[in-house]
Parts: structure tokens; sequence; C-alpha cells
């Protein structure tokens, strides 16, 4: 892996774009628990002659963002200072700041310790021990290019540093600062994250493996560091910002409960130590733009005040069973993700061969459903490092799983209450029923086994997220309903309004509980996982609608980090395509972060006519959305076969919306 993949990985990391606004409002945390700012270098050096020019700066600039942050009454603090104010045991100063420099170049003791001592800075340095291991006459292999072992900080150097008390040591692992082979077709991903594939037996590392991989590291970089004559490192810098809570608890494990990452959103020495999330400085970053992404976090500005620019993707249509064809569609499809520019994706993690609506297939190795390809990995990871999109969600269905006769689950199904009026109810999907116990244990296990084998940053829960005002009659679910007091007879329930809105009511919060009780395990793996679910667009039309399909727009704005509206005209038989969009932004817009917490998805086919509709269309449809108000367009689905949409005329429509931070 060379130093490009690196900044790639660094920059998907560092999505929060950046940009100028004259004056800013500081944050009033209280004293006692204010926000803290943890802000990450690399090279201090001039950019000419930088390993990495995306990610220098130079001795001045270095120079003006200390002098800005002491002028703008932040205090740099230590990690005595900040483990001692997470113990309670010490009060942080208002707007305390923790300055944290990666990889130990030698440009470090040359160009930025003079000005760390001249000012009485602490600073937290995080090595790499495989990098300081050779001797000064021999190479390093960084991250797949060879560099002179004097490129990097002398031992001496590093002992004269910690004993001025000003330089904290951290790890950076010994030898995770590098990409291995995480799929069948040869990505390099990174080590601390991702489960080693061996060609060779066609298989993955288990999690006993890779958890022994991780410990070793990291226990071998603190060895190396104390027989050198340091200190045993308190803090854990995670390699290009990955991790996952296993490596949060082996770093604690091993004498580090501080660790840091890349992650977007404000700290507090009060909250976790093991995730303690960074502003990752660039090499033309000014003082405005770091003012600016202080100011971003400390407002807890994220993906909700940026727009969300979306491409809805069907893995079907790159999957094929020649793997050079397949080559052919995933490289048309970067293509067009590039040209379309979007910054969002939805990438199906899952196939329905036999269309009945059911997942009977997945595109990733798993322990439950026969896997179509392994796939998903290597489309996620090459549109992460390959285009401009920061988010990718694995969109997956909640209970619409087809499961192998041989598995008894199968036959847990949600069950319709026979009406002779019921069949217009039917939602189309042969679903796992929520109130299952031993479904949810099985479609939990899904999940976590996406978790384990995929780079992704969202979940995207499908339409099957639903239950309809005949469902569900399972056994398990009358239970569930008598537990609270309601008829096992649903005819009773939806002939008593009250016990109708009582029923609507638990149903909706159960299955929301359900799908949020998955995304906290998958963030056992992806701990900064956003969420996403798709919503019928009657819902949010008509109040009585919720009844009809267990969801709530309401408590789904609130619970949900984005609701994705299907906002698709043909499918719903609107008589007035302008008038059906007008009243979904405006009945959004009743909710106080309705339009920023509100995907709005078209549909670029018709599937009742099976006619794909005009790019044009679709581009006028994004503009107006955009005039209402509306800020997260996506659009569904993204035909690259056929290449529809047109990717000049959706990207001029999408362009009319800026993509920068909206407070």
């Amino acid at each position: 892996m060379n130093t490009r993949l690196l900044s790639t990985l660094l920059s998907t990391s560092l999505f929060a774009a950046l940009w100028q606004i004259p004056h800013l409002a500081w944050s009033q945390t209280p004293a006692h628990n204010p926000t803290l700012t943890v802000i990450g270098y690399h090279e201090i050096i001039n950019t000419e002659n930088a390993l990495i020019p995306e990610y220098a700066v130079s001795t001045t600039q270095f120079q003006q963002h200390i002098d800005w942050l002491k002028k703008n009454g932040f205090h740099f603090i230590n990690v005595d200072q900040l483990i001692q104010a997470h113990q309670g045991k010490y009060s942080l100063p208002k707007k305390p700041v923790l300055l944290t420099v990666d990889d130990g170049y030698a440009s470090f003791y040359q160009n930025a310790y003079p000005i760390v001592k001249a000012n009485k800075i602490p600073v937290v340095l995080a090595v790499v021990g495989s990098w300081l291991e050779p001797k000064e006459d021999q190479s390093i292999d960084f991250s797949g290019e060879q560099l002179q072992r004097n490129q990097m900080l002398s031992w001496a150097e590093l002992k004269e540093m910690q004993d001025s008390g000003l330089v904290e040591m951290a790890s950076h692992s010994y030898n995770l600062h590098r990409g291995i082979v995480g799929n069948p077709q040869g990505n390099f991903e990174p080590a601390a994250v991702t489960r080693l594939y061996d060609p060779k037996s066609a298989s993955y590392e288990d999690d006993s493996h890779y958890q022994q991989r991780i410990s070793n590291d990291l226990k071998q970089n603190n060895q190396l560091l104390i027989a050198h004559g340091l200190k045993s490192p308190r803090v854990m810098v995670w390699p290009y910002g990955h991790y996952n809570m296993q490596t949060v608890k082996i770093a604690k494990q091993l004498g580090m409960p501080v660790a840091i990452s890349l992650d977007d959103g404000a700290d507090s020495a009060k909250s976790s130590l093991g995730q303690l999330n960074r502003i990752l400085i660039e090499g033309n970053m000014t003082t405005t733009d770091l003012a600016q992404e202080i100011q971003n976090r400390q407002q807890h500005l994220g993906d909700n005040n940026r727009p969300q620019k979306i491409m809805h993707i069907d893995l079907d249509y790159i999957y094929d069973k020649d793997p050079i064809q397949q080559e052919r569609n995933l490289d048309h499809l970067l293509d067009r993700i590039v040209a379309m520019k979007v910054n969002t994706v939805y990438l199906q993690a899952f196939s329905d061969p036999d269309a009945n609506g059911s997942a009977d297939m997945v595109y990733f190795p798993n322990h439950y459903l026969p896997m179509r390809a392994d796939l998903f990995n290597r489309v996620a990871w090459q549109i992460q490092t390959r285009t401009q999109v920061g988010r990718v969600y694995a969109w997956m269905p909640l209970l619409a799983w087809e499961l192998p006769k041989n598995n008894p689950v199968s036959n847990d199904v949600v069950e319709t209450q026979q009406t002779e009026d019921s069949e217009h109810l039917n939602m189309g999907y042969r679903r796992l029923s929520p109130f299952s116990p031993d479904a949810r244990k099985t479609i939990s296990g899904i999940y976590q086994d996406l978790a384990k084998s995929v780079p992704f940053n969202g979940i995207l829960f499908h339409d099957d997220t639903t239950l309809s005002d005949y469902e569900d009659a399972s056994p398990e679910a009358l239970k569930a309903y008598a537990a609270i007091g309601l008829p096992t007879d649903l005819a009773k329930i939806r002939s008593n309004d009250a016990d109708l809105q009582k029923w609507t009511a638990y149903k909706t919060k159960y299955i929301d509980d359900f799908a949020l009780q998955l995304a906290q395990q998958v963030r056992q793996y992806h701990p900064f996982l956003l969420t996403a679910r798709n919503l019928y667009a009657q819902v949010a039309l008509k109040p009585y609608a919720e009844n009809w399909y267990s969801q709530s727009l309401e408590q789904s704005i609130n619970r949900y980090d984005f609701t994705a509206i299907m906002a698709m005209p043909y499918m719903e038989q609107a008589p007035n395509s302008d008038a059906f969009y007008r009243d979904i932004v405006n009945r959004v817009k009743q909710f106080p972060k309705g339009i920023k917490k509100t995907v709005f998805e078209l549909q670029a086919v018709n599937w009742r006519t099976n006619q794909k509709v005009p790019s044009d269309e679709m581009a006028q449809t994004i503009q107006s959305l955009y005039e209402q108000g509306a800020m997260h367009v996506a659009y569904y689905p993204d035909d690259p076969i056929q290449d529809h949409p047109d990717t000049r005329v959706l990207r001029k429509a999408f362009d009319l919306k800026s993509s920068k931070l909206v407070p």
C-alpha cells in the first residue's frame, strides 16, 4: 500500500468540508465539563520536502495555529490532566486543547519541537515501532515505499523530548500502519480493522486470530519503546483513524485508556477516553479554517448539516459470473459516481434473484445465507478510495430474509390475519417476525457478519421495516400484544380506535427499537455508524397511514440519523407530481429537524410501466426540491448498464446545492 492510499484513507475520514465565515460564536459549555478539542498534525515541514504533502504544514503555519489558539483563549493540556479530569480529580480549563502529532518524522524534532519548547506546550507524539526499529543506515517499509531510517526520529531524540515533560509518547502501533489483503480481489485495507483474507485457503481471519494479531502488535510496540528507555504509552492513536470497540478494549487492557481517531464530533473529558475524535490538519488549513472546524464540532455539525447527494445502487447490476466483466461493470460504476459528483452512496448488500421481495442471498461472507459473490467489500472499498464519496451505507433488509429451508428459523415468519379483504394489504415480502427471539438472534448474526467483513459508514434499513394493520398475527406476536393488554384478535384491535392507536404505536416502536439495537451491535465494529431508513410516502402525507405501515415520520426523524422518504409519485399513482412533492416537503418542515434529517428519494424507473423516468424530469424535480428548501436528495436505482440517469444532466442539478455545512 503506498502513501497515496494512506492519503485517501485519511481523506475519507475527514469528510467535513472547511470554509470561511467572518464571525464565530464560541460554545458556552460549562467550565466543569468544557468541550475538548483534539487536533492532529503529521509533518511540520515545507511542502516540497514532505513525505505526504497533503498533510504537511510549514513551521510558519504551525506557529500561526499555536498563536491563534492562545490568542482565542484555548488552553493546552497534557495527558495527565485529561485522565485526572476524566476521573473527577481535576477541572479542565475553559476551551482545553490537546495537540497530537502522528508518525514520528525527524522533521518534528527539527521544526516543531523548538516551537513546543518556546511556548511550553504539551504534545502527544504517536510513533510506529516498525519504523523506529531498523538501524540508522537501514531502510524502512513506509506503507509500501522504502524510506531511509533517518527520516524518522532517533531514539535519542525521542528520549530527550520525553524527558522534557512536554512530549508524551503514544503508540501508533508496531506494524498496523499499513494495508493488508481484505478481500478476494486483493484490496489492501487498514490492518487494525480488517479481517485478513488468505487467498490460499480462500478464507478470512477468525475472531480469535484477529484479536490475537492486534494484541500482539500493540504489545510489541509498547515493549519496544520500554526497551529504548521510553515510558509505556498511555495513548493509542489509530493508524488512518480506523478502529473498533475490540481494538479499543485491547488497547485499554495494555495500559492505554486514551485512544484517538479521526471521527467527527465534539469531545469531553467526561465521555469515553477510548473514543476521542480529532481534527485532522491538512496542508492548506488556515487559522480561519481551523476556527471553523472547531466551531462545527462544538455545534455538533455533521452529516445532517451537509447536503447529501445520494446514488442508491443495486449491486445486482455489478455482479457477473465472469469476474472480468464484473470488474468492467465496477469500473464503469466508479466513473459514473465521479461524473455525478455525489457524496453518499446507498449500496445493496443483499440479493433477491427470484424477485419475490425477500433476500435469499447476500454479497458478503456469513453463517446464515448463501453468498452470491464476495463483492460488497470490494465495491464499498473502491467507492471510498477511488471516488469523492465520503459515506457508503450498507443497504440491508430488517426482516425480509428468506432463510434456507433447512434452517428452522425460516418458519418464524410474519403472519397476516386471514380476512376476505386483506389481499390488498399484503406487504409483498416474506419476513421473519421481529417478535420471534430466534428470528431476532439470526438477523443479529447476519448484521454482525456484515460488520466484521466490510468497510462502510452507515446502515440503510430497507422498506421492509414495516408491519401492516393486518400483521403480525404469529403466535409470538400475539403473546406480545396480550402482555400489554391488547386483544389477540387483530380484528377486535382494528375495531377499537384506542386499541388500534396503542397497537400501532407499540409495533412502530418495537420495529424501530430492533433496528437501532442492530445498529448499536454494528457499532462494535464501526463506532461512528450512521443510520437511515426508508419510509413510505403515504406515512408523510396521511397521518392515518401510520396504522397501515407501523411507521411514524416524527419518530423516524427523532430516532434515525436520516429518514429516506420514498418520494415516488409514479409508484404512488399520484395525479399531480408537483403537489405530491410539495405536500411531502411541507409535512417534513413541520418538524424542527425535519429538513436536516430527511432524504427525498426519487425514482429513476416507473415500475408500473417499466419505463425509465427521463433524466431531465429527474433534474427538474431535484431543482424544485432544492428551491422548496430540501437539503438531501437521493435517486434509485442507478443503472450503470444503460447509463441511466444521464450523469451530465443530474450533476448540473446536484451542483445547484452547495456541499458546505449549513449551521
